[in-house]
């Protein structure tokens, strides 16, 4: 048994995009607050603030008027980043991360759901708080055998959503083969085979990549106005897809 993700792209309807807006931004705005508040205590008083404590914490800040927009979303995803938090968190006391830095709103955001909280049925996914399913664009049909494990929804820079599900698939080893060709990725070619055949770069991955290192340049110079830098940030993204 082993695990493996499917990406989907997905168009929300507006009342969707506006829940689903709450539910990217609810986990963002409480591990902020986590980290600003440990980085606090640890800092002035020389303590570790523990999990028993942040979700006393994250109960009463649902409670505070100017963040009664937690509780419209669901909790799950609250849940999950207060987690990842926590194992950040102990991988840095451990010496094996960095201290965990702030996260930003235009870096996008993410929404975990755990296996016990959302549907697959028909090739479509049912979110606590939601009405309708999601209207997934190019879903394959994923056989009733495979168990789902985790679902989490992304939102990147150039309002692209998208939808990841991780499930416990059995893979059957492929059948040993005597034909075997190595692929070598370079700069100069864009596919060296080990035959000796050698695929170039085309001419419109030449021209998107010079576009991508010239929006790369722009904001590189973007240092003391905070809108215009966020434009070019949202320009390299789109650069980067068209790239790819």
């Amino acid at each position: 048994m082993t695990q493996r993700a499917f990406k989907y792209r997905f168009y929300p309807t507006s009342e969707q995009e506006s829940l689903l807006r709450q539910t990217v931004g609810g986990p963002r705005l409480v591990y902020n607050c986590a980290v600003a508040t440990t980085t606090e205590a640890g800092c002035d008083r020389q303590e570790r603030v523990r999990y028993v404590e942040t979700n006393v914490m994250l109960a009463q800040s649902k409670k505070q008027e100017d963040l009664r927009f937690l509780t419209e979303a669901s909790n799950v995803p609250l849940q999950q980043g207060w987690q990842h938090l926590q194992t950040a968190f102990t991988n840095f006391f451990a010496g094996r991360a960095k201290y965990p830095n702030f996260k930003k709103q235009q870096n996008g955001g993410t929404a975990e759901y755990t296996k016990a909280t959302f549907r697959l049925k028909d090739s479509q996914v049912f979110l606590p708080k939601f009405s309708e399913p999601l209207n997934i664009y190019g879903i394959r049909e994923i056989s009733s055998c495979v168990e789902q494990s985790t679902v989490t929804v992304n939102f990147s820079p150039p309002g692209r959503w998208t939808v990841s599900l991780l499930v416990d698939v059995d893979l059957e080893p492929s059948p040993a083969s005597s034909n075997q060709i190595e692929i070598d990725l370079d700069i100069t070619n864009l596919i060296t085979l080990s035959t000796g055949a050698k695929f170039g770069n085309s001419k419109t991955f030449q021209a998107k990549n010079r576009k991508l290192c010239r929006v790369q340049k722009a904001l590189n110079y973007q240092q003391k106005a905070p809108n215009n830098k966020y434009k070019d940030s949202l320009k390299v993204a789109v650069s980067t897809r068209e790239r790819t």
